[in-house]
C-alpha cells in the first residue's frame, strides 16, 4: 500500500519562505497488523551475531581539487583618531582621551566590561592551569634509534634548474626558509636562466611565498637576525644587496658594481650592533669588505687576505666561507681556496696584525666553518673529503677529523642544541649525522636524501629541522628523530672531557715531534762537522758523479782483462797443452771472479758513498 499526502498551497506562495508553527499532532493514515503475513515466514531460533566492542567506521578515498593558498600582508598604522588630533603629539592625544573618558557612553560601556573582567580574573587566580601535576614522577625515556623523514620538498620553480646555493632559517620561528639559487658552473647559464631566489612557507611547496629579484643571481642569502623583514644578499657578479620584504621583491639598495667584490660574493653575515645595519662579506678576490646597508655606496672597511701580513693583493687568498660568532664581536674565521683557514681580529692596530693565526690542513676549498655554539674555542671545517674539529690554541693539526669519505664534502654545520652533533652533505647525495660521543670513527646517521649533489645545508635554531639544497634546486626539509636534538644526560661535560683530551694529546705529539726535528738537525750540523775535521775535500756534485764514473770504467777493464785470461786458460786446456796451464793470480787486489755483478754491486757502493757525501 502506497501513502500519499499531497500538500497544498496557492501558486503565488510559491518561492516564499517557509513559516513553521507549531500544533497539535494529527493522525493520517492507521494500519492495522495482519496476522496471515506471519505464515510467509521463519523464526530463526537461536540467533548468531558477531559483534565489536569499537565502532564500526568505514573508509572513503577521494581526490580533492588542489586548493592553492597565497599569504599577503599589510601595512598596520595607527589609526580611528578624528582629522583634528595628530595622534604623534602628545597634549593633543592627552585633550581627547580625557574628552572621550568624560563621555557618558564610555563610562557605562567600560562598567559593564569592568563586571566581566573581575569575574575572569577572579577564575584565573583561584584555578592554576599551568600546574604540573606529576612532576615527581620520572619518565622513562625509551632509546630509539636515530632516524630522519622528510616533511617537505620545495623545488625550483623554473624549466632551467639552478643550484640552491645558500639556506636561511626565518629568526621568528621555523615558518620560513629563504633559499639563494645560482648556477656556479663558469659560463655555464644560459640567458635564459632565471636570476630570481625566493622565500618559500615550510606549509606551502607549491609555490614560493616571497620572490626576491637581484641584478645577478644570488650566491648566499642570510636573514637579519634583528629584523625578521630584511634580508642580506651576495651576488654572482659580487655586489652585496638588501631586501625588506614589505618593500616588495626589488632590493632596497646595492653596493656599486666599482666598489664591491670582483668575484661571486661566497658569503655575507650580518654582525651584532647596535644599530642592526653592518654586515661584511667574503670572495674568491681574497678582499673581505664591512658594509653598513644605510650607505652603501662603499665599505666601511677593507681587508686583502694576505698571509704575508702585507696586504698584498697579488698575494691574497681567495675565500670560500666566513665564520662570525657574536659573543666574540671582534674575531672572525676565513675559509681559503687552498684550503688553509685564518683567524682575523677586526679591531686589530694595524692591518698586518688583523690575520692573527693560520690552520692548514685540507687539501681543497674549505666551504664550510663554524664554532661549536657550546665550545668557541672549538670550529668545525669542511672540505676536500674529511670534515675537522679544530682547536684554536693548536695551529699545527686538526684534533679530530672524519673517515676519508668517497665522494666529495660540499657543506656541514654544528647541531644548535647538542655539542656533540654535527651535520654533512656530500657530492653522492647524502646527508650525514655525526655524534662524537656515540661514534667516533663512523657517521652515527647516513641518510640519501637525493639521488643528486648536495650543495648547502643548514639546521633550524631548536634542531629539529634541517633543510638541504641540491645541484637542481630541490630543497627538501627533513625532521630529525628526538634523539639527535635533545641534549643528553651529561653531554656537555663529556664534549667537554673528550676536547681537552684530544687537544692535550696533540700538543703532545707535537712537542715530541719539534723535539725530533731538533734532533735531526743538530745530528746533521755534528756530521758536518766530523767531515770537514776529517779532511775530506768538498766535491761538488759533478765532481762526485764523474769520479765514480771513472771508478766504475777502471773496474769494468779490470774485470773484461781478467776474461779474456781465464778464457785463454780454458782454450789451452781443451788443446792439451799442461805448460800453459797457470792459476789465474788475483792482480791489483782484485777479487777471483768472473765478472760483472762484483763489478755491479761495486758501481752501488760508489754511488751510496756519491750520495752520502751529497
Amino acid at each position: 500500500m502506497e501513502i500519499v499526502y499531497v500538500y497544498t498551497k496557492k501558486r503565488s506562495e510559491f518561492g516564499r519562505q517557509c513559516n513553521f508553527s507549531d500544533r497539535q499532532a494529527e493522525l493520517h493514515v492507521d494500519i492495522t497488523p495482519d496476522p496471515s503475513l506471519a505464515d510467509n515466514f521463519i523464526e530463526r531460533n537461536p540467533v548468531d551475531t558477531g559483534i565489536q566492542c569499537v565502532q564500526e567506521m568505514s573508509e572513503h578515498e577521494i581526490n580533492t581539487e588542489r586548493f592553492e593558498t597565497s599569504s599577503r600582508g599589510i601595512n598596520h598604522t595607527e589609526g580611528g583618531w578624528p582629522k583634528d588630533v595628530n595622534p604623534q603629539e602628545v597634549e593633543h592625544v592627552t585633550r581627547y582621551r580625557k574628552k572621550v573618558e568624560k563621555d557618558e557612553v564610555y563610562i557605562n560601556a567600560i562598567q559593564q566590561l569592568g563586571t566581566i573582567m573581575e569575574h575572569t580574573i577572579r577564575q584565573n587566580n583561584a584555578i592554576d592551569i599551568y600546574e604540573e601535576y606529576f612532576e615527581d614522577i620520572e619518565v622513562d625515556v625509551v632509546d630509539e634509534a636515530p632516524s630522519a623523514k622528510t616533511i617537505n620538498v620545495f623545488r625550483d620553480p623554473n624549466e632551467i634548474k639552478r643550484t640552491a646555493t645558500h639556506i636561511s632559517w626565518f629568526p621568528d620561528g621555523p615558518r620560513k626558509l629563504a633559499v639563494a639559487y645560482c648556477n656556479m658552473e663558469f659560463q655555464g647559464s644560459s640567458p635564459d636562466t632565471s636570476m630570481e631566489s625566493y622565500i618559500w612557507d615550510v606549509e606551502n611547496p607549491n609555490k614560493p611565498e616571497t620572490i626576491l629579484k637581484p641584478v645577478s643571481p644570488l650566491v648566499c642569502l642570510e636573514y637579519n637576525p634583528k629584523d625578521s623583514h630584511v634580508l642580506l644578499g651576495g651576488c654572482y657578479n659580487g655586489q652585496i644587496a638588501y631586501w625588506d620584504t614589505r618593500k616588495g621583491s626589488q632590493p632596497v639598495e646595492m653596493s656599486p658594481i666599482e666598489h664591491s667584490h670582483r668575484d661571486p660574493a661566497y658569503k655575507a653575515i650580518w654582525i651584532t650592533s647596535k644599530t642592526g645595519t653592518e654586515c661584511f662579506s667574503a670572495s674568491s678576490d681574497g678582499q673581505v669588505l664591512w658594509w653598513d646597508t644605510r650607505k652603501m655606496g662603499e665599505p666601511t672597511e677593507k681587508l686583502y687576505l694576505d698571509p704575508t701580513k702585507k696586504q698584498d693583493p697579488n698575494k691574497a687568498l681567495g675565500s670560500m666561507s666566513l665564520e662570525y660568532e657574536p659573543t666574540m664581536p671582534t674575531k672572525f674565521m676565513v675559509g681559503c681556496e687552498q684550503g688553509s683557514i685564518l683567524s682575523c681580529n677586526r679591531k686589530a692596530k694595524t692591518p698586518a696584525e688583523k690575520i692573527v693565526a693560520q690552520y692548514n690542513g685540507h687539501l681543497g676549498p674549505v666551504y664550510s666553518l663554524q664554532r661549536n655554539p657550546f665550545f668557541p674555542k672549538n670550529f668545525l671545517s669542511v672540505g676536500d673529503w674529511k670534515a675537522r674539529i679544530w682547536s684554536e690554541d693548536i695551529r699545527e693539526s686538526s684534533i679530530m677529523w672524519t673517515k676519508q669519505y668517497k665522494s666529495y664534502l660540499t657543506d656541514g654545520c654544528w647541531s644548535p642544541i647538542r655539542p656533540s652533533v654535527f651535520f654533512i652533505t656530500k657530492m653522492d647525495g647524502t646527508l650525514d649525522v655525526w655524534d662524537v660521543i656515540f661514534k667516533q670513527n663512523d657517521a652515527t646517521l647516513s641518510l640519501q636524501v637525493c639521488d643528486e649533489p648536495l650543495h648547502s645545508l643548514r639546521v633550524q635554531e631548536q634542531g629539529r629541522l634541517v633543510a638541504c639544497g641540491s645541484h637542481t634546486g630541490t630543497t627538501t626539509l627533513l625532521e630529525l628523530s628526538e634523539s639527535l636534538y635533545s641534549l643528553q644526560r651529561n653531554e656537555k661535560n663529556l664534549v667537554t672531557a673528550m676536547f681537552e683530551r684530544e687537544t692535550r694529546r696533540e700538543r703532545i705529539l707535537d712537542a715530541r715531534h719539534r723535539e725530533m726535528k731538533l734532533k735531526e738537525r743538530s745530528k746533521s750540523s755534528a756530521d758536518r762537522e766530523k767531515d770537514e775535521e776529517g779532511g775530506e775535500e768538498d766535491l761538488k756534485e759533478d765532481d762526485l758523479y764523474t769520479k765514480a764514473e771513472k771508478e766504475f770504467y777502471s773496474i769494468i777493464e779490470q774485470e773484461k782483462k781478467l776474461l779474456e785470461r781465464k778464457q785463454q786458460q780454458t782454450a789451452d786446456m781443451d788443446k792439451g797443452d799442461p805448460g800453459k796451464q797457470s792459476p789465474i793470480a788475483e792482480e791489483d787486489g782484485e777479487e777471483k771472479t768472473n765478472g760483472s755483478p762484483v763489478s755491479y754491486c761495486r758501481f752501488m757502493q760508489i754511488l751510496y758513498g756519491v750520495n752520502k757525501c751529497l
